[in-house]
This record gives C-alpha cells, structure tokens and sequence, in this order.
C-alpha cells in the first residue's frame, strides 16, 4: 500500500512561493530533500567505488585510478591491499556522505 503524504494547502499567497511551484489545486509542489539520507545514500555509493577499484587493483586493473585515490587518502595509510580497502571505503564513505549532505543542505535553503 502506498503511503500519501501530507501536504499544506496555502490559504494565502506567501509572497516567497513561485507560482510555478503550485499546482492547479493550490498544493504547494516543491518537495525539500532529506539531508542526512542523501548523504548516507552519497556515502554508500562512494564507499562501495572505492571499495571495488582497490579490489580491482590487487588484480592489476585501473592502476591510474588507484595512484589517484593513493594521492587523496594515502596519508591516512591507504594502499592497494586488504586493509586499503577498509581505509579506502571508510574515507570514501566519510568524503561521499559530507558532499553529498551539503549539497541536499544547500539545496533546501535555496528552495
């Protein structure tokens, strides 16, 4: 079953609505995005790329992509080895869900 969500029905124009942003039965439409699922669905993405390209490198593929992460996260102890890819998807995942928050935060202050 699906889930309605509720929605505010505008009783006056708020001068700061677009008229674009209202629908013909006067629901306001602009949706804000969750900041803290953006970024952890950000974090999981980037922690699983970064994951597979280090699990990719032990087998000698996308060496130029593995000296590029080396370049970022080599100073926290990260290499092409078994614990790189723990180092590599934690910082991946901290790097994916920061950005990622702060563009859905950034996002719902400019709506």
């Amino acid at each position: 079953m699906v889930k309605k969500k509720s929605v505010k029905k505008i009783k006056k124009l708020d001068p700061k609505i677009v008229q674009k942003d209202i629908d013909s039965t006067g629901v306001h439409v602009t949706a804000d995005l969750h900041a803290v699922k953006f970024g952890l669905a950000g974090g999981i993405v980037c922690a699983l790329g970064v994951a597979i390209l280090t699990i990719a490198g032990i087998y000698g593929y996308f060496a130029e992509f593995n000296a590029l992460i080396i370049s970022i996260y080599g100073f926290l102890g990260y290499a092409v080895s078994g614990t790189g890819i723990l180092i590599g998807a934690v910082c991946g995942f901290v790097d994916g869900f920061i950005g990622l928050w702060l563009l859905a935060t950034i996002y719902n202050k400019l709506i």
